[in-house]
């Protein structure tokens, strides 16, 4: 028996007492009526010129203010809404880690919105996951302050962030995940109508398990502050979740992978991918050549890519 798989005999219980699994078969929740409305027009090959600006997100439960920094495309608009969740390893970064991204993507016209959220330091899973919903919530509400249209919400994210997002895409009515209540508009929904990923963890205990075979130390570590109790490693993982055929949302997916990736393996990815779409979800991966797990993080011809990846998969979902 693999070490950590003890646990498991835990998670159908755990499961049970939050509502979050259905035994019988994967189901969809689709969107909600709001994305059947019109879209703004987007051309992923526009050009805009940026205001970008910060606000008060909220407070969290270790006093810190969570901001959000806006990237508001100079033009009539509106404009389509993504969200940028960052990564960290779950334990580090904040809004501003995907910068370059932000800005490649709002100046093709989108209004991008890159927020912090609580770090495993300040509070385990599922604080952080939390943040992201209310944050989709508290963006419907409040993105046409910045020209913003909230009719196809979409979501990007790296890294840790894949993984939140992934949870918040296939969850979005969890309770859990619901509980930070949004006063000014108590009935919005955190539905999303795509994510773009770079780098998700897809399988958070096979990228554990690889820490362990690669000794790093650090990495194994902040596992360990972030999934506290441990078995939640396993009732938040994405891959694990298609595996137990729980009923969650399926809303369009692109994956970017690294291929040179030691932390999050292709394999690990691939895998993740025909379950999702074994499980009826739309999935684009694109694998990138000689590139690591942050690739994007240089200037170079795969983070242009990566960046016409997004615009072009953006695009898409709008026009669907």
């Amino acid at each position: 028996m693999k070490k950590g798989t003890f646990a498991r005999r835990n998670i159908l219980k755990l499961m049970a007492a939050s509502g979050g699994i259905g035994l019988s078969t994967a189901r969809m929740f689709r969107p909600g009526a709001a994305h059947a409305a019109g879209v703004s027009a987007y051309d992923p090959a526009a050009k805009f010129e940026l205001a970008v600006s910060e606000v008060e997100l909220r407070r969290n439960s270790a006093g810190r203010v969570l901001m959000a920094r806006i990237y508001q495309p100079k033009g009539q608009g509106p404009f389509p809404t993504v969200l940028d969740l960052h990564g960290g390893a779950w334990n580090g970064k904040n809004r501003l880690a995907e910068e370059p991204m932000d800005r490649a993507l709002a100046a093709s016209g989108l209004l991008v919105v890159a927020v912090d959220m609580t770090l495993a330091p300040e509070a385990p899973y599922p604080a952080c996951v939390q943040d992201a919903n209310f944050a989709v919530r508290w963006l419907k509400a409040n993105a046409a302050t910045w020209n913003g249209d909230t009719s196809k919400i979409g979501v990007y994210a790296s890294s840790s962030g894949g993984h939140v997002a992934e949870l918040l895409a296939m969850r979005p009515r969890d309770p859990r995940y619901n509980s930070i209540p949004l006063a000014a508009a108590p009935n919005l929904d955190a539905t999303v109508a795509y994510v773009a990923m770079r780098s998700p963890i897809s399988s958070t205990f096979s990228r554990y398990e690889n820490a362990e075979r690669r000794n790093n130390a650090n990495m194994m570590k902040n596992n360990k502050v972030f999934f506290n109790p441990w078995e939640t490693i396993h009732e938040s993982n994405p891959q694990e979740i298609l595996d137990r055929r729980e009923k969650i949302g399926l809303v369009p997916f692109l994956i970017m992978q690294g291929a040179l990736d030691d932390n999050m393996l292709p394999a690990f990815q691939e895998k993740f991918v025909s379950a999702y779409k074994a499980a009826g979800g739309a999935c684009d991966y694109q694998l990138f050549a000689n590139s690591v797990h942050e690739w994007v993080a240089e200037p170079g011809p795969q983070t242009d890519k990566a960046r016409d990846t997004v615009k072009e998969f953006i695009a898409r979902q709008l026009k669907a």
